[in-house]
């Protein structure tokens, strides 16, 4: 708003985070009308966008609160995000509650399945990223036989792809406290504390930033007699 016309005055009533009830003001604006209509669309649809993905994080968040106020799982989000918005995007989940997984392909190595077939393994795949960097390596498992050889490997992280409860349940059993554990595919609101319980200490939900609900906000004139 302020880049179309600088001299429009702007007050916020919430910080960023806070909780807003449906009928309240998010903000107040004052000023010229016609570029304040330019600017309209464009930012009611980041603000619904935005709040849409900030909310529903806070209600994965919550969820998982819900069964045990000191659950330490963590809900992040994914890089399923829009060109262009993931900062934003990957912001309002912190808003929410959340937490974010990697920003971009430099924060971590994530050995998912097509990586894992293309290099002949988990064991040559993390062989071959660990002699050329020190970063982090996260792998992917599918089945018991493939967190047994991630465990073996001592990764930092292992992702419980696509498990059942039961299946998950027996796979962090064989994961020691030393190797943090991910789970993640079909992690709805309905699951998610059922998930949490079995002490996974991470959940990650593509759905916070590809799925989000808009907000339903909208702009509203008071006119000056």
């Amino acid at each position: 708003m302020v880049a179309v016309e600088p001299n429009v005055k702007v007050k916020w009533h919430f910080d960023e985070g806070d909780q807003i009830l449906k009928g309240q003001n998010i903000c107040t604006l004052e000023g010229d009308l016609i570029p304040i209509l330019k600017a309209e669309r464009v930012a009611l649809n980041f603000l619904g966008h935005l709040s849409g993905i900030a909310t529903l994080a806070s209600k994965f968040v919550a969820k998982v609160k819900s069964g045990n106020p000191n659950c330490q799982t963590k809900i992040l989000d994914t890089r399923k995000t829009l060109p262009g918005l993931r900062v934003l995007q990957k912001k309002a989940v912190v808003h929410g509650g959340g937490f974010n997984h990697r920003l971009n392909l430099s924060d971590a190595v994530l050995l998912k399945d097509n990586h894992i077939s293309v290099m002949g393994g988990i064991k040559p795949a993390v062989e071959r990223v660990r002699a050329h960097t020190k970063l982090p390596v996260e792998v992917e498992a599918r089945n018991l036989e493939e967190v047994r050889v991630a465990v073996a490997l001592g990764v930092h992280r292992i992702l419980l792809d696509n498990m059942s409860n039961d299946l998950l349940k027996e796979a962090l059993t064989l994961i020691p406290a030393t190797i943090e554990s991910e789970a993640s595919g079909n992690m709805t609101l309905d699951r998610v504390a059922d998930v949490a319980r079995l002490g996974v200490n991470y959940i990650s939900v593509g759905a916070l930033t590809h799925s989000a609900p808009v907000a339903d906000v909208s702009l509203l004139f008071e006119w000056e007699s």
